[in-house]
């Protein structure tokens, strides 16, 4: 038994020093030639999350025949390498154990090249073809005297929104599991002089979106990949910087449009569906009042405004109060007998009105002297009665 035992032992042992060898050999192919390029190093790069690494390298000679053989990886995740002569690139995938096969020639081989035995080098050698194309555009733009800096700027957005439309549509979208969805995302143009990503998720929500679907993708088809995490770590940090920008524009009412107009324009639908606006109500002392009916405290805040209402309406007093309610027929219900202006905002907290007046809590008011300037808000106030009538006088 004990002999029938360490046979079965060895047996095992030898079986997985047989398997682990066996995948210790797997191995990927990238082979072909790159003529008029004799006596060019021909680098073999492995595209890190860190950057490009050398792992291999030829001297090419009248052939120019190439052939590398390298360690391919433990998982079954997609990987990247590239092709270089000196600035000359060809960017290629590697899916496993493929054997890929490319024809250049120097010095054109970035854009002029053949490729067969992979779809992602085929479609990422697509990708790269209209990068190219979309360079050239936004060259031709800059390049142009006759067009003044605000028109440039114009027209190289018009060309970045129509190649990130057809590569969303015809490659990310379509396929955002694969390698060439990936490689799409990291795409780069050179504009004034700075290189900049095409797809900026710090700069873009739809951009977000974008490295946010292919990093889903890439969980679901590969899980706990580096890249995969990488990319749900881009779109997390794109989605922060984002909201930072924003909080820091709805910080404050902005003052140039306030210097200019007195007020925000607010222009909302009252119960019979009429627009009415904030700014016609110029010549009157205004109460700005953002409310949710629905709240506890509202039949006691409604009764105060009524009781402001009846003292200083015939003084010159108007409130024009913003429902901010998820029901609009529960609004129309309650405010059915109110004598003020009463418009609702179907957006509700999403209201953009809420941002414009940085307000940060309900209900908020702010008080609008006759000549439609701010004055005050809530929280500035101490006495509203001597503030509506002090405002009144002038």
């Amino acid at each position: 038994m004990r002999k029938k035992s360490n046979c079965y032992i060895l047996a095992m042992l030898l079986m997985a020093l047989l398997t682990a060898t066996s995948c210790n050999n797997r191995k990927f192919h990238i082979d072909g030639t790159i003529s008029d390029a004799a006596d060019s190093m021909l680098y073999l790069e492995h595209m890190s999350l860190n950057g490009p690494v050398a792992i291999d390298s030829v001297k090419l000679d009248k052939t120019g025949t190439f052939n590398f053989s390298e360690q391919a990886l433990d998982t079954i995740t997609p990987d990247f390498y590239r092709l270089r002569i000196a600035g000359q690139i060809i960017n290629i995938s590697i899916d496993s154990t493929e054997t890929v096969n490319v024809k250049a020639s120097y010095p054109t081989m970035a854009y002029g090249y053949d490729v067969k035995g992979s779809q992602n080098c085929s479609k990422i050698k697509e990708l790269a073809l209209m990068q190219l194309n979309l360079q050239q555009q936004i060259n031709a733009i800059v390049a142009n005297p006759q067009t003044g800096a605000d028109v440039m700027q114009q027209q190289i957005n018009q060309a970045l929104v129509a190649y990130k439309n057809t590569v969303t549509t015809n490659y990310i979208f379509k396929e955002p599991m694969k390698a060439y969805a990936y490689f799409a995302l990291f795409q780069t143009v050179n504009v004034g002089g700075q290189s900049m990503l095409i797809f900026n998720p710090h700069a873009s929500k739809s951009d977000v979106k974008v490295f946010a679907a292919v990093a889903t993708s890439w969980d679901s088809f590969y899980p706990g990949a580096e890249r995969g995490l990488n990319l749900h770590n881009i779109a997390l940090e794109g989605m922060k910087d984002l909201r930072i920008v924003e909080a820091k524009q709805q910080q404050a009412v902005e003052a140039s449009k306030i210097q200019q107009t007195g007020v925000l324009e607010v222009a909302l639908p009252n119960s019979e569906g009429r627009i009415c606006k904030l700014t016609d109500l110029k010549g009157k002392v205004v109460m700005l009042d953002f409310h949710v009916f629905a709240s506890k405290q509202s039949m006691q805040r409604i009764m105060t405004l009524r009781d402001l209402y009846n003292k200083y309406h015939d003084k010159g007093f108007e409130i024009y109060q913003v429902s901010l309610d998820s029901d609009e027929h529960f609004w129309k219900t309650q405010t059915a007998a109110l004598p003020w202006i009463c418009v609702h905002d179907d957006n509700g907290m999403n209201s953009d009105y809420l941002q414009q007046y940085n307000v940060q809590q309900l209900p908020t008011f702010f008080l609008i002297d006759r000549n439609n300037v701010l004055q005050k808000r809530d929280s500035q106030i101490s006495n509203l009665d001597a503030e509506i009538q002090s405002l009144l006088k002038q």
